[in-house]
């Protein structure tokens, strides 16, 4: 007699959980998280700077220093709220889309997109906004004028341009982040069963070992910078560096023709080696630190940690 179908539930969304995604992005971001970042953003907004020249470019800003630029506070505030939004919009998603007859792999691969796309929106847009703003001002320094703090600038920006101001480029972050969340789910699955043929681990009750997973997500990781352009394409819209022939009011297609006729398809890619490492760097921390964190968590709250890092 067949077996009845099991009752779709809905995962329950635990302060554990939270503090656990919080608590791992903090310590990304904070570690190797924004050196790379602002050599990504750097590479982006100047995109006829070498690896070495982007180097030496930030290292003029202020040192070690240059490199945390934008950290405090608008980095700090997405890593400790974008995971949030994403287990509560990402859980609903999963939920709903299972409801509708989806299977596992493409239940998960709905909840990260739609989780994605509600992390730009929510919280990523201004910080993101906010984080490039700061790395690009450095054109104000160099001409020995001081650039105003960083709430003075969220402030005038504010006043000029309303919301839209601080959330310029957002509809880039929300590209990248449903094109990020599902191809890495999609492209860490792959990793991950031809890891599993490789050992001989084919079934799946069998758990890979640490080394296993970090391989899996970090290929998934490095891989999913395909859409550097989209990064690129974000970066120039949010860059406070002067340009003159940059065209007015720009939307993404814009700049696309924008930064294509000016520097063709290698600009469209300029950062992606800090991007493929910022990808692999976040899987090291979610996954091979993961468990540590989690009995950390666990230890503090009481409560079992069931999100998956």
């Amino acid at each position: 007699m067949p077996e009845p179908p099991k009752k779709l539930e809905k995962k329950p969304i635990k302060f554990s959980n939270l503090l656990l995604g919080a608590g791992l992005n903090m310590f990304e971001v904070t570690s190797l998280g924004q050196p790379l970042e602002v050599t990504k953003t750097t590479m982006a907004a100047n995109r006829g700077d070498s690896f070495a020249s982007a180097l030496t470019r930030i290292w003029g800003r202020g040192g070690v220093l240059g490199f945390y630029q934008g950290l405090i506070p608008w980095a700090w505030i997405e890593a400790s709220t974008k995971g949030a939004v994403l287990l509560f919009v990402a859980s609903e998603a999963e939920y709903y889309a299972k409801a509708a007859g989806a299977n596992d792999f493409v239940g998960g691969i709905s909840g990260g997109m739609v989780g994605g796309m509600a992390q730009a929106y929510a919280t990523m847009g201004f910080c993101t906004c906010m984080k490039t703003v700061e790395i690009t001002q450095h054109k104000l320094a160099a001409s020995g004028v001081k650039p105003p703090s960083t709430f003075t600038t969220f402030m005038d920006i504010y006043r000029k341009e309303g919301i839209r101001g601080i959330n310029k480029g957002v509809n880039a972050v929300a590209i990248r982040q449903i094109t990020n969340w599902g191809s890495r789910f999609g492209l860490s699955r792959l990793a991950e069963q031809g890891i599993r043929r490789v050992t001989g681990k084919e079934d799946p009750g069998v758990k890979l070992n640490g080394y296993e997973k970090v391989l899996a997500s970090g290929l998934g990781g490095g891989l999913s910078a395909w859409n550097q352009p989209i990064e690129v394409i974000r970066v120039e819209m949010q860059s406070k560096t002067p340009d003159p022939n940059r065209p007015k009011n720009l939307t993404v297609g814009k700049t696309f023709r924008y930064i294509y006729s000016n520097n063709g398809v290698k600009g469209l890619y300029r950062g992606v080696t800090p991007r493929i490492g910022l990808g692999v760097w976040q899987t090291i921390c979610m996954v091979a630190l993961g468990d540590m964190a989690k009995d950390a968590v666990e230890k503090l709250t009481g409560e079992s940690v069931t999100a998956k890092h």
